[in-house]
């Protein structure tokens, strides 16, 4: 792609666009930058661009004068945009822009819940195996930076937003973990929202890897979109998990997972897709038992945070939609578990997490705004508790608790009711599972 001397406006100006301007400078263009929000709230990196910017709206920007529009994933419909495609002009997305001047094979792992950690494990096994690896997109550095260096393997955790405007992107390797849903503030329904998931397959040909989970029929159906080969993993799949051992079915080797620091079931299933995603791209077996041994999972992501009276306490603050709860709650290896949910509501459905409950719930203390609707919900399937602080919440979870039980914080909601993020809610929750004693009065226990 020529940008030299190219006019490039770019809506958005956070950290993609901050990249993206890097890079379209980098090619010659000449960049206007435009964003919603005034210039004095702009990041320091944005405001020392070398572009005219054109900030606290879109009205003085004309769009139909460009000759290439770039669009931050965080930026959704426009009409300013869609006149200017009617004009002819091209709109694409960050990823798009960063894979037109990617030259390595690029990995490219979706879903609605799970991505982040099997991002982070394949670009940890592709290292174990010598290569030099990118890992970013979604995942906390822009995909744009990705062509700045050299790189042997480009890993991306891809989102739903950032594959809307992606029409030439094509991944060498394909992950789609699950679809559930959510961004229904976003999409029109839920079928819309699974096919930008989808989008990550359309352009793949027959030397590419599509891996879905086996079974899932939604999945699959969004892997045929493309030509990729499609590999599974999962029961009965071509990654098959047995207890907490991955087999690949083709050749019988084994990647054991015990003594690792990825807990629930859910995370080993991510591991599963992991693996066969650094197969596809030829990394041997010594390769990848030395990055499953090494690998430090992320944090907020099914950690375990204290152990208090033989009840396991796990951070699971990134489940802030329904699905990831659910697949937490379903995940844990205790039998049961008192769940902390609640916070800012996405407006969804929660019958899947009543489901959840019911066949892994002990209880559930609800905190935060959705409090009240989340129990309208669970009515009297499992104990209902309300607290006013996350302190409160964790101190009443272990006294519902029974030996053997989790303690899981995955709030099914966003944070931004009481926390800054959801990383400051799962370390005010580590903190109040590391300050519980050793075990509550026998006489408050429920």
């Amino acid at each position: 792609m020529d940008l030299k001397g190219k006019r490039v406006i770019l809506v958005g100006l956070g950290k993609s666009g901050v990249a993206a301007a890097r890079l379209c400078l980098a090619q010659g263009a000449t960049v206007i930058g435009t964003d919603r929000s005034p210039l004095a709230a702009l990041s320091e990196e944005a405001r020392a661009l070398p572009i005219e910017r054109l900030a606290g709206g879109h009205a003085q920007v004309d769009f139909a004068a460009a000759e290439l529009i770039v669009v931050s994933p965080g930026v959704g419909a426009l009409p300013e945009l869609e006149r200017a495609e009617r004009a002819g002009v091209e709109v694409i997305g960050e990823l798009e822009l960063a894979c037109r001047f990617v030259t390595a094979p690029i990995v490219a792992v979706g879903g609605t819940n799970g991505k982040s950690t099997a991002t982070t494990l394949v670009a940890a096994l592709l290292t174990a195996s010598g290569r030099r690896v990118f890992a970013g997109a979604n995942l906390g550095i822009p995909a744009a930076e990705a062509a700045s260096e050299a790189y042997d393997v480009v890993v991306w955790e891809v989102s739903s937003f950032q594959l809307e405007r992606a029409a030439t992107f094509r991944p060498r390797v394909s992950v789609l973990l699950n679809v559930t849903e959510d961004h229904l503030d976003r999409y029109p329904d839920f079928d819309a929202y699974a096919r930008a998931k989808g989008n990550a397959f359309a352009n793949q040909l027959p030397q590419d890897v599509a891996i879905v989970p086996a079974g899932d029929a939604l999945c699959e159906a969004q892997a045929r979109r493309g030509r990729g080969r499609v590999i599974t993993f999962g029961a009965s799949g071509d990654y098959v998990l047995e207890d907490r051992v991955v087999v690949e079915a083709a050749g019988g080797a084994r990647f054991s997972l015990a003594g690792g620091k990825l807990h629930g079931r859910h995370n080993q299933l991510n591991a599963a897709a992991a693996i066969a995603a650094a197969r596809a791209l030829g990394v041997e077996v010594a390769a990848i038992e030395a990055g499953l041994a090494g690998f430090e999972p992320l944090p907020h992501r099914m950690a375990l945070v204290a152990q208090r009276g033989g009840v396991r306490f796990y951070d699971d603050s990134k489940g802030t939609n329904v699905g990831a709860s659910v697949t937490a709650l379903d995940g844990l290896l205790e039998e049961r578990g008192v769940l902390i949910a609640g916070g800012r509501d996405k407006h969804g459905s929660y019958a899947p997490l009543v489901a959840a409950l019911q066949r892994k719930g002990r209880a559930v203390v609800l905190i935060g705004e959705a409090a009240r609707r989340i129990a309208d919900a669970i009515g009297s399937a499992v104990p209902v508790r309300f607290a006013d602080s996350l302190e409160q919440a964790v101190a009443e979870a272990f006294r519902l608790a029974r030996p053997g039980d989790a303690v899981l914080l995955s709030p099914a909601c966003s944070s931004f009711d009481m926390f800054d993020s959801y990383a400051h809610r799962g370390d005010c929750f580590a903190r109040a599972a590391r300050a519980l004693p050793e075990s509550p009065a026998e006489e408050s226990r429920a």
